[in-house]
């Protein structure tokens, strides 16, 4: 039990001794209740508050469990930018996603000024940049509270401490091995979600910035994935996408490093994990992103094989189909062991399906390069294919390099993969048509509020007809059309 003392500030307590940090986090979660309670009497309102996500799934992630700490707090959540607790969770991937996030800052500048009461957060990758937070300290002192990738767990004593001290709060991490669990979250859906099974990078490819941000790689507990994967599914989820930057080198770094886990359910390993979650009931489909072709071992392979709620869409990323490129990004494997990969995969997996990440136009990339991408493209006839255009990101090694690609050379390759990818979509499509497809319905659809869309095991998009109430259900469709980026279906009953 914790000793305590009285607060003068906020009227509560103090901790003035360890206690667990769990515990710790729920303290100041109370105290911050208590201060948002007594504004609220004042303005005769609730306190609103709005969480802005920039960038990948880890972020979105990140972002639940930031919304569900405000909901513990008290917080009303709300979309908007105006309201009184604005947290932006930022992306730094690339130089662009940060200028966004200045640009957002210059506008909330001119709305804070309307509403002094108001508070701005900033957290996430960009924050683990020294120089972004020496240029907020410089330029935007309109913002209250500034933390990392790595104490987002602290996200209500840094609250708790801007409301008590008055002035900018900056807490930043560069590595942790800390991994706190047990804290509120909110989750976007309530039929499907992500779930971390690790953090960190330990690859540092040289066009990347996420393992200078996001620390090194450690992994989550077995008990700690597979007891939250069972209630999640107590709570009726249907679909779960295990999370991390590597996912098939989970426990890799706790073994290389003799660090002790507790084997939990026979989960010793990736293929271990995903055998003991697919065994779970309730859970119908169970995704992971994103994992390394250099340790896509066999054993992973058959586990994908085996379990029949694994969904045989994998994710495999390419970055370039030259040797040499790949050599120079430090993938740490060659064009023809990616397709060696690819050929065993399809060899064991049946109905399986392949997407991937492509850069066009690294450093150094020759026409000759480049036609090795379009090769490989060819003959793996991708599912999903997410391009992108290099650009230079500072903090890298590949922002050194001298043989930087031209900007027109780059925008021409890039419209030639993307003219390849889309044709061999719409060839693809036309295998779809006439068959039953399994389809999680997520809501509906953005462009037309009479259809419901959903997605197949190979995460294509499908438009039905339907009510609400198939919502987060799984259903039988036939898919009797289709169209390049979805297609469309019709259930049994229509």
């Amino acid at each position: 039990m914790a000793m305590v003392r009285q607060d003068h500030n906020m009227g509560g307590t103090m901790l003035t001794e360890h206690i667990s940090e769990v515990e710790r986090q729920y303290y100041y979660m109370e105290q911050c209740h208590s201060w948002i309670k007594t504004q609220e009497e004042k303005l005769g309102r609730p306190l609103t508050a709005s969480v802005i996500t920039f960038g990948c799934q880890m972020n979105a992630r990140d972002s639940e469990k930031l919304t569900g700490i405000l909901e513990k707090i008290g917080y009303t959540i709300i979309e908007s930018e105006k309201a009184d607790f604005v947290i932006y969770n930022t992306c730094t991937v690339r130089e662009n996603a940060n200028l966004r996030v200045y640009g957002r800052l210059g506008q909330m500048k001119h709305i804070k000024k309307n509403n002094p009461g108001m508070m701005i957060a900033l957290c996430g990758c960009m924050m683990q940049e020294p120089e972004v937070v020496e240029k907020l300290k410089k330029s935007y002192r309109h913002v209250d509270v500034i933390f990392g990738t790595h104490n987002i767990f602290k996200f209500a004593e840094l609250i708790y401490r801007r409301i008590t001290e008055g002035q900018m709060i900056i807490d930043i991490w560069k590595d942790t091995d800390q991994i706190v669990e047990d804290l509120p979250n909110d989750r976007k859906y309530p039929f499907k979600t992500g779930i971390n099974i690790m953090f960190g990078c330990n690859n540092f490819c040289s066009y990347c910035i996420v393992p200078y941000v996001r620390g090194r790689e450690r992994s989550r507990s077995p008990k700690d994935i597979i007891e939250e994967v069972k209630e999640l599914s107590e709570k009726g989820y249907k679909e779960i996408t295990l999370l991390g930057q590597n996912v098939n080198s989970y426990l890799r770094t706790e073994k290389e490093k003799n660090i002790s886990f507790e084997e939990y359910e026979g989960v010793n390993s990736f293929a271990t994990l995903l055998r003991a979650i697919n065994k779970i009931e309730g859970i119908e489909r169970i995704r992971f992103v994103s994992p390394h072709p250099k340790d896509f071992t066999d054993d992973v392979i058959e586990a994908i094989r085996d379990c029949e709620k694994v969904c045989k869409l994998i994710h495999l990323p390419l970055q370039s189909g030259s040797t040499q490129v790949l050599k120079v990004m430090n993938r740490k494997y060659t064009k023809e062991q990616y397709l060696n990969l690819v050929e065993k995969m399809k060899k064991n997996i049946p109905n399986l399906t392949l997407s991937t990440d492509i850069i066009v136009g690294f450093p150094g990339e020759t026409e000759e390069d480049f036609e090795d991408t379009l090769d490989v493209v060819k003959k793996v006839k991708f599912e999903q294919v997410f391009m992108f255009i290099y650009s230079r990101r500072v903090g890298t090694p590949g922002d050194k390099m001298e043989n930087q690609v031209p900007e027109e050379i780059k925008h021409k390759r890039f419209d030639r993969l993307k003219a390849l990818v889309e044709s061999q979509i719409a060839e693809r499509n036309k295998e779809y048509v006439g068959t039953i497809q399994k389809i999680l319905i997520e809501g509906k659809s953005k462009n037309n509020d009479e259809m419901l869309t959903g997605r197949t095991d190979s995460n294509k998009v499908v438009i039905i007809q339907g009510n609400d109430d198939l919502i987060g259900k799984v259903l039988s469709v036939e898919i009797v059309s289709e169209h390049m980026w979805y297609l469309k279906g019709k259930t049994e009953k229509e």
